[in-house]
């Protein structure tokens, strides 16, 4: 960008030479299947993802290898089934990458080096049931490459409450910056957490339930309609998004 701006005002490009130059600098394309934001990292501290699911796996691992081939930021794939990325493995998967699979969270990060730095932060996640743990750890993972520590208690529901205040105390006491709370059926969880400490709630209701709380809409409905201050709510099942917010909060400083 700075390169193209000097030559700008030296006059060596035209205003609308300059303009096609950086367009082209910011959104790097595949093949017409897909435009990638390159600068997203810069302007968020967070690289763009790759959502599988219902992608053509043809077009998923062009993608893939596009991104590979002009990127040197870790690659994140969201909700990609083991199978897809057992092929992935078995197309892509050589001695210049590290795959790291989370096979509850249907996660994959590929990194081409790993780079331990200290965490930025601490942020706390909270399910309430054992069927929520594979959306918390689809936050868990977004919040470690996010560099954060992920401070992790799962199965502390209100079916069973007195479970979760030793938690909650815990967490407090580990100075945590947020919490991320995934609950389904009556998606009352994330409530009680607001309740009880002093730093934001990302309310993330999950697809767990039957009958009239089937596909997580009750859960979703419960914690907008939350009267517990504090309270953010992400979509149903969306690990991912809970672990991006969390990070803006814990960024903003």
């Amino acid at each position: 960008m700075k390169d193209i701006l000097e030559r700008l005002v030296s006059g060596e490009l035209t205003v609308e030479e300059a303009e096609n130059l950086l367009k082209a600098d910011a959104i790097l394309e595949f093949d017409d299947v897909a435009k990638f934001d390159i600068k997203r990292n810069n302007r968020t501290g967070f690289p763009e993802a790759i959502f599988a699911e219902s992608k053509d796996y043809d077009d998923l691992i062009l993608i893939i290898k596009r991104y590979l081939e002009n990127s040197d930021d870790d690659l994140i794939i969201t909700k990609l089934s083991l199978e897809r990325y057992e092929n992935i493995l078995n197309d892509l998967g050589n001695d210049s990458f590290i795959f790291d699979y989370n096979r509850r969270a249907k996660i994959l990060v590929i990194r081409k080096q790993i780079a331990k730095k200290d965490p930025v932060a601490k942020i706390g996640i909270i399910t309430a049931g054992t069927s929520d743990i594979n959306i918390a750890e689809e936050a868990r993972v977004i919040v470690e490459e996010g560099g954060c520590e992920a401070i992790t208690s799962y199965d502390i529901g209100v079916a069973g409450i007195h479970r979760l205040f030793p938690q909650i105390a815990h967490m407090v006491k580990e100075g945590v910056r947020a919490f991320i709370v995934c609950a389904g059926m009556e998606g009352a969880l994330p409530s009680v957490v607001a309740g009880l400490v002093d730093v934001p709630v990302i309310g993330v209701p999950t697809s767990i339930g039957y009958g009239v709380g089937e596909g997580g809409r009750v859960a979703l409905d419960a914690m907008l309609q939350s009267c517990a201050p504090g309270i953010a709510v992400v979509n149903i099942d969306n690990g991912f998004g809970a672990g991006v917010f969390a990070l803006s909060i814990v960024n903003t400083d």
